[in-house]
C-alpha cells in the first residue's frame, strides 16, 4: 500500500451537504426493516422466549441505546467520518483498536446484508411460486436484487435515500393498519398483560434482550452518512434520536397489539405454530386474500430496504479504510455522483461469492438435504439465520467497545460538556451492552434454532472475535511499517 493519498480529479471524495434529518432518520429505520421485525422478529421472540414481556422488552433496549447515543452522538459532533465506529474506537481507545473495530464493522455488516438476502430470496421464490404457480429458486431473485442494489448504490447517495423513504413510510402504513385490526378482534379484550413489569423482569428478560436487540441494528448507522449530512454537528444526533425513538415506540406498540389481536394467553402458542406467516394468516383470516398478498410484498420491500442501507454502511466503510491506507487505496475511489463505488462494488462482488456458495452447498452438494426440515427453507435455516445473528453479535459488541472510546475521548477534553454525556451515560451503556453480548454468546446455539450445538455455535461468533484480534495485529503492523500513515488513522478528512 502507498502512504500517499489518492488525489485523482475523479475521486472528489463523498458529496457533501446531501442529506438532512429526514433522510438519514429514515435510511436508519430501513436497515431496521420494521415490517419484518413486527412480521417475524416479534413472533419469533414470543416462541423463543415463551414470555409476555416482548413488548416492554424493545422499551427497555430503547432505552438502553438511548443512552448510547448519548455519548455516540456527542463525539460524531468532533469526529466527522464515514467509518464511524473505526474512527471513533481510534480516536479514543487506541489506533490499534480502532482498526480491529473497523473489521468487526466489516464482517457484522455484511453479515447482516447478506444474511438477509437468503430471507429475500426464499420469500420471493415462494410467494410467486404460490400466486402464480412459477417454481424458480430462492438464489435467481438474489442475484437480480444484488444487481438493483449495486446500482442504487454507485449512484447519489439521496436517491437510496428517496426509495427507501418510499419503502419505510409503505411498512409503518401496513403496520399500523395490521395494529388496528388486532385491537378490533382482541378476543381476550384490550389487556394490558403484555405491558405488566412482572412479564419483563423474570427469568426470560436475558432472551427477550438477546433477540429483541437485533430489531435495532443500524440504528448506529447515522455516524456513517456525518461527512454527507447537511450539518453534520446537528443532522446526524438528531436522526440517531429521532431513529431509536420511533422504532423503540413502534415496535412495542406493535408487539402489544399481535398479543391483544391474537389474545395473551394464545400469542406464545400461535407464534410457535406460525412464525412469521401469524401475521399474514390473522390479516387473511379478517380482511382478504388480496390485503394479505399486498402486505407479503411490502415484507420483501422491507427485505429489501434493509439490504440497501446496510449495502451502504459497508460501502462506506471500505472508502474510509480505504482512503486511510488501512486497506488498499482503491477503495477511496468515488464516483462523480460523489458514491463510494469501488466498495459498492466490492461488497455487491462479495454478497454474489457467498449466496454462490451457499446456492452451491444447498443445491448441488447436498446441503439442503441433510436438513431436518423441507429444502425450500435452506437459504432461511442457513443463510439468513447465521449471518445475521453473526452480525448482531458483531454490532452489539462493538457499540459497547464504542461506548468505551466515547469515555476516553472526551477523558482527555471533556469540550465542556456534562459528565453524564462524557462520563456515566458511556461508561453505564458500554457495561450493558458487553453484558447483552454475553448473553448473545450464551444463548447462541438457541439462536440458531440448534438442539445441539455444533460447529456453527463457535464458528460464527469467532469470526467476530478472530476479526478484532486481527485488526489489532494489523494495527500494530501499521504502526511499526508505516508510521506516517498510522499516525492518520481514524482522522477522515475534516470538513
Amino acid at each position: 500500500m502507498s502512504d500517499k493519498p489518492t488525489n485523482s480529479t475523479e475521486d472528489a471524495g463523498l458529496s457533501r451537504r446531501t442529506l438532512g434529518v429526514p433522510s438519514i432518520t429514515l435510511m436508519i429505520i430501513a436497515a431496521s426493516a420494521p415490517l419484518t421485525v413486527v412480521a417475524g422478529g416479534v413472533t419469533t421472540s414470543f416462541a423463543v422466549t415463551g414470555s409476555l414481556g416482548v413488548p416492554l422488552g424493545f422499551l427497555l433496549i430503547a432505552i438502553i441505546l438511548t443512552l448510547f447515543a448519548v455519548g455516540y452522538t456527542a463525539m460524531s459532533r468532533y469526529v466527522t467520518n464515514a467509518g464511524a465506529f473505526y474512527a471513533y474506537v481510534a480516536r479514543g481507545i487506541g489506533r490499534p483498536a480502532g482498526v480491529g473495530g473497523s473489521l468487526v464493522a466489516l464482517i457484522a455488516y455484511n453479515a447482516m446484508q447478506i444474511g438477509i438476502y437468503g430471507l429475500f430470496g426464499f420469500q420471493l421464490s415462494l410467494f410467486l411460486e404460490a400466486k402464480l404457480g412459477f417454481a424458480s429458486p430462492w438464489w435467481l431473485w438474489v442475484v437480480l436484487c444484488i444487481i438493483v442494489v449495486g446500482v442504487l448504490g454507485v449512484n447519489r447517495v439521496d436517491l437510496s435515500a428517496k426509495v427507501l423513504g418510499t419503502l419505510v413510510a409503505l411498512e409503518f402504513a401496513v403496520v399500523i393498519v395490521f395494529d388496528i385490526f388486532a385491537f378490533n378482534a382482541s378476543p381476550e379484550g384490550a389487556s394490558t398483560a403484555a405491558l405488566n413489569p412482572a412479564a419483563l423482569f423474570g427469568p426470560a428478560l436475558g432472551l427477550i434482550l438477546v433477540f429483541g436487540v437485533a430489531a435495532f441494528m443500524g440504528f448506529e448507522s447515522g455516524a456513517i452518512y456525518s461527512e454527507e449530512a447537511k450539518d453534520p454537528k446537528r443532522t446526524v444526533p438528531r436522526a440517531t434520536y429521532a431513529a431509536v425513538i420511533i422504532i423503540g415506540l413502534f415496535y412495542a406498540f406493535s408487539a402489544w397489539a399481535f398479543s391483544v389481536g391474537i389474545g395473551p394467553s394464545q400469542i406464545v402458542e400461535a407464534s410457535r405454530e406460525a412464525g412469521p406467516d401469524l401475521m399474514f394468516i390473522f390479516m387473511t383470516d379478517r380482511t382478504s386474500v388480496l390485503i394479505a398478498d399486498i402486505m407479503t410484498l411490502l415484507f420483501v420491500g422491507s427485505l429489501f430496504a434493509a439490504l440497501q442501507a446496510f449495502h451502504n454502511a459497508v460501502a462506506r466503510y471500505f472508502y474510509s479504510l480505504g482512503r486511510e491506507g488501512v486497506m488498499p487505496r482503491v477503495f477511496a475511489r468515488t464516483s462523480k455522483a460523489g458514491a463510494p463505488w469501488v466498495g459498492s462494488v466490492a461488497q455487491s462482488s462479495l454478497a454474489l461469492v457467498v449466496v454462490a456458495g451457499f446456492a452451491l452447498a444447498g443445491d448441488v452438494f447436498g446441503g439442503a438435504d441433510a436438513l431436518d426440515a423441507p429444502d425450500f427453507l435452506f437459504p432461511v435455516l442457513t443463510m439468513f439465520t447465521w449471518l445475521t445473528n453473526t452480525g448482531a453479535a458483531g454490532l452489539v459488541l462493538l457499540m459497547g467497545i464504542s461506548a468505551f472510546a466515547v469515555f476516553g475521548f472526551f477523558r482527555r477534553d471533556n469540550q465542556g460538556l456534562s459528565p453524564w454525556t462524557t462520563i456515566v451515560a458511556p461508561l453505564l451503556s458500554g457495561v450493558l451492552l458487553i453484558v447483552m453480548f454475553v448473553l448473545i454468546l450464551g444463548n447462541f446455539q438457541l439462536m440458531l434454532d440448534q438442539e445441539e450445538p455444533d460447529v456453527t455455535t463457535f464458528v460464527l461468533p469467532g469470526l467476530i472475535i478472530l476479526g478484532l484480534i486481527v485488526g489489532i495485529v494489523w494495527g500494530f503492523v501499521l504502526r511499526a511499517k508505516k508510521p506516517a500513515l498510522y499516525q492518520q488513522i481514524g482522522r477522515g478528512n475534516p470538513l
